[in-house]
């Protein structure tokens, strides 16, 4: 599972498709680079996960295909489209950025703009990441696809309790497209074990953290953690459903008490 036995530079290893919607993507992938390379035109998948990005991945090597990079509209983005550009081929631009500014005494949260375009009945391939411009808290920007732009903009009108307005840009303004700075926490953990490094990001006990994972509330990269003593990696990100979500940054020595430093952020 891991690619070195060190774990301060041990990383999870991959982890093939788990179930048919996981087949089905990568069999997807593998066909888009087929017709890419048939064709030498560009081909384009819609927003893909952090997992679905490592499956992609998976399936672009297996099909042989090597002019592929994932965008998702600046540098820290964590939703990505697959590019699959052959080369000499007309390149698009696969990504649009929407404005969303609100009006109303409460302005909306991420999850108000999540349901508001999901409620368009759109899928959430066609959304990349929210962003909340950090002057303003009643504005928005979303990286969507390029040819559901118009559709947004001209149909979502509204998210939780406030009318919004809502614009295309050409890009995302500077602070936002420089990338999110996330602060980095420092913690010292008993073990690797799943349940003591969740504890530790959640500032929480070691039982409550493995309550979380016997209820099936945490996934490691998108995949359901089964038991709490599974090991954690560098880069694993947990997800704890009505939480929220810690990335694993790095791992680092020993302290004098034999208890492992771990260096963790929030999203």
């Amino acid at each position: 599972m891991a690619y070195s036995s060190d774990p301060q530079t041990a990383v999870r290893g991959f982890i093939p498709p788990q179930n048919d919607d996981e087949r089905r993507l990568m069999r997807r992938i593998e066909e888009l680079c087929r017709i890419a390379q048939e064709r030498e035109i560009p081909r384009y998948t819609g927003f893909l996960s952090d997992r679905e990005q490592v499956l992609a991945s998976a399936a672009c090597s297996r099909a042989g295909c090597t002019c592929t990079r994932f965008w998702g509209g600046y540098p820290d983005a964590e939703r990505k489209v697959l590019c699959i550009e052959p080369p000499d081929s007309w390149q698009e631009e696969p990504l649009s950025v929407l404005k969303f500014t609100a009006f109303g005494d409460v302005a909306p949260t991420h999850r108000d703009y999540l349901g508001a375009i999901l409620g368009l009945g759109l899928d959430r391939a066609c959304l990349g990441d929210l962003l909340q411009q950090p002057d303003a808290p009643g504005v928005f920007y979303a990286l969507v696809l390029q040819d559901k732009a118009e559709f947004i903009a001209a149909e979502l009108t509204g998210a939780g309790h406030a009318t919004v307005k809502t614009e295309l840009c050409d890009a995302l303004p500077p602070d936002l497209s420089a990338g999110v700075v996330r602060e980095l926490h420092e913690a010292t953990v008993p073990s690797l074990r799943a349940d003591a490094v969740l504890a530790a990001m959640m500032h929480t006990s070691r039982t409550k953290a493995a309550e979380y994972i016997a209820a099936g509330r945490v996934e490691i990269n998108h995949l359901p953690l089964r038991a709490a003593h599974e090991t954690a990696y560098a880069r694993d990100i947990f997800t704890v459903r009505g939480v929220g979500r810690f990335r694993l940054q790095s791992i680092g020595g020993k302290s004098r008490k034999d208890r492992q430093f771990i260096c963790y952020f929030q999203y």
